[in-house]
């Protein structure tokens, strides 16, 4: 057997502890496509020549990873809308021969909530924890399913004042000190900081103050539930976890590359739990 035709990657630095090759690989398999999507690990200095390359070894895209996201966007021929906004690239293509810069977390995100939490933009009163890359995706996810008010709470306030200068109307900055107050009427509390993560456990808020019926969702998925969940579950809020947000968002890739739109099933999402497991 030679080489498969479709070829697709994922790039970063470090690049051991991706799983996006494990969802690629179960869609490949699942649905008997004769492609290939290998995890390279590309070092900074290198990613330009890497990027210039994949034509010529056959690849039809790939994604991009930290810390290699704000590069590819800057190198890329054309980006697609969610690109410009959120300032980074994660998805690669080629067009009739021109490289693209695409960017599937907004998407990913949105999916995410849309499979768990149905109906979760009824509200349009949103509070986002932190004010780093992550937060950007969120923010163009939330202003396009039409929040009105989104409220970016960060410990060094002028990165948020950052965000709001990029995505203008409706978006607003905020010290911590002001989290109580600005959750009171909250519909949507979505942490984007590193505050849960193994190894970085804490509380990015407390959900005590926000309404009955309000939403809560963490972009981190190690541990599946953090601090933040667990704290907003014991008080019979909804929660939603931040693995389908990397499940979801590898969708647009997959069809884009090997031209079938894949399905985000529950079996998929206990491969990954398992895979998780495995490495704690």
């Amino acid at each position: 057997m030679g080489e498969p035709d479709l070829k697709a990657f994922v790039c970063g630095h470090p690049i051991a502890h991706s799983r996006s090759p494990i969802i690629h690989g179960h869609w490949l398999d699942s649905y008997g496509i004769d492609g290939s999507y290998a995890a390279i690990d590309v070092a900074p200095a290198d990613l330009l020549n890497f990027l210039g390359g994949l034509a010529a070894a056959g690849y039809r895209g790939g994604n991009v990873t930290i810390p290699h996201k704000e590069v590819a966007f800057a190198s890329v021929q054309r980006r697609d809308e969610a690109a410009e906004q959120i300032g980074a690239v994660n998805t690669l293509w080629f067009e009739d021969g021109v490289l693209w810069g695409g960017n599937t977390d907004a998407y990913g995100f949105a999916a995410n909530l849309d499979h768990l939490a149905p109906g979760w933009t009824k509200g349009d009163v949103a509070v986002v924890l932190g004010a780093g890359g992550a937060s950007r995706a969120i923010i163009h996810a939330l202003k396009q399913r039409g929040f009105k008010d989104i409220r970016i709470v960060n410990r060094t306030v002028g990165r948020a004042r950052e965000l709001v200068d990029q995505f203008g109307a409706g978006v607003s900055a905020h010290a911590q000190a002001a989290t109580t107050e600005l959750l009171v009427d909250a519909s949507l509390l979505v942490n984007t900081t590193a505050l849960g993560m193994h190894g970085n456990e804490g509380l990015p808020a407390d959900p005590a103050s926000l309404p009955g019926h309000a939403i809560v969702t963490d972009i981190v998925y190690v541990p599946l539930e953090t601090p933040l969940l667990a704290a907003a579950k014991a008080r019979g809020l909804k929660t939603v976890d931040g693995l389908g947000m990397l499940l979801h968002q590898a969708v647009p890739g997959f069809e884009l590359w090997f031209g079938h739109r894949p399905e985000v099933s529950a079996k998929l999402r206990d491969l990954i739990v398992a895979d998780l497991d495995k490495a704690k």
